[in-house]
């Protein structure tokens, strides 16, 4: 990691939910209000068990987060992906790699994937455990209001 290290970038996460796009977006206008690179981070692990799939192979993993990756970010700024913004894929659980991430970073933004009524009072468990973790400050986005 210490070739990539840039204390004054945005890291956000993106899961391919609604929330991660808005997320990119609203990461997007506070990366150019401050001047700043942003980097839109797609995380990926083996499943338990994963002695398995060894055998068959790793890459769809991968695959799967990178193309939630670019999907996500044709939908949050279309076919010009604006000039500050890199994308990154990372091994990892999401929740340890963006806390990771957050120590070397301006600021970390994710998305909240919440439920309506009680459970929508309740942040996702990785937005959660960035927010109690990181090592900058977190912006949570919420889904847009007509997004189901």
């Amino acid at each position: 990691m210490a070739g990539r290290l840039d204390p004054s970038k945005i890291i956000v996460g993106v899961d391919g939910s609604q929330a991660s796009v808005e997320a990119l977006r609203q990461g997007q206008h506070l990366a150019t209000a401050l001047n700043a690179p942003m980097e839109a981070w797609a995380c990926w692990e083996l499943p338990l068990g994963y002695e398995a799939y060894l055998a068959m192979g790793i890459d769809g993993f991968a695959h799967e987060a990178e193309k939630h990756l670019e999907d996500a970010l044709v939908e949050a700024f279309g076919a010009d992906l604006p000039k500050n913004v890199s994308r990154r894929l990372v091994q990892g659980s999401a929740r340890a790699a963006l806390v990771e991430g957050s120590k070397h970073a301006a600021l970390v933004v994710v998305g909240r994937r919440g439920h309506g009524g009680f459970g929508g009072l309740l942040l996702g468990s990785v937005s959660s455990a960035v927010v109690a973790h990181a090592h900058c400050p977190v912006v949570v986005v919420h889904s847009p209001e007509n997004a189901t």
